[in-house]
């Protein structure tokens, strides 16, 4: 667990070229080219709080905090008129411009090393599927006109 807790300070320390980074990839992505919908500090300020809180959202929060924020992002661009597949695909940017991350600042010298790194990718998925759920919900709800009463009412159960 200390070398997971590790790899998620090194992350946080760099939430800013993380949230950077992965603008970059979101606006070069044929796959999701309706986030031009989506003003790039919204989407840069959105995932920067993500990268720079990562160890709480991992270690410190239920799957109902997951939701609760990821729904409200599924509203949002539902909103923006970004279509679903775009918005999931930039949820697995988001993944992959950690693991990424992860890699290339991490090299494994030793077994507990690859140990660590698999946990946290395990963390990272769970999170980023409750993320991929929650965010569809949203953006169902907002889709069906449910948008201003669905997610209240979901978070208070």
């Amino acid at each position: 667990m200390m070398l997971t807790y590790r790899l998620v300070r090194l992350i946080e320390t760099h939430a800013d070229a993380l949230a950077s980074s992965l603008l970059h990839k979101v606006q070069n992505s044929e796959c999701a080219e309706a986030y031009g919908n989506v003003p790039p500090d919204e989407l840069k300020e959105r995932v920067r709080d993500i990268y720079l809180h990562l160890g709480e959202w991992l270690l410190g929060r239920s799957d109902a905090d997951i939701e609760r924020r990821y729904t409200l992002i599924g509203v949002r661009r539902a909103q923006q008129k970004v279509p679903l597949s775009q918005v999931i695909w930039a949820i697995v940017l988001t993944k992959d411009n950690l693991w990424e991350f992860i890699l290339s600042e991490a090299a494994p010298d030793r077994p507990v090393e690859l140990f660590g790194k698999q946990e946290l990718l395990q963390l990272l998925n769970h999170f980023f599927d409750c993320a991929i759920h929650a965010t569809a919900l949203g953006y169902e709800w907002a889709a069906e006109g449910n948008a201003k009463t669905e997610p209240a009412a979901h978070q208070a159960g």
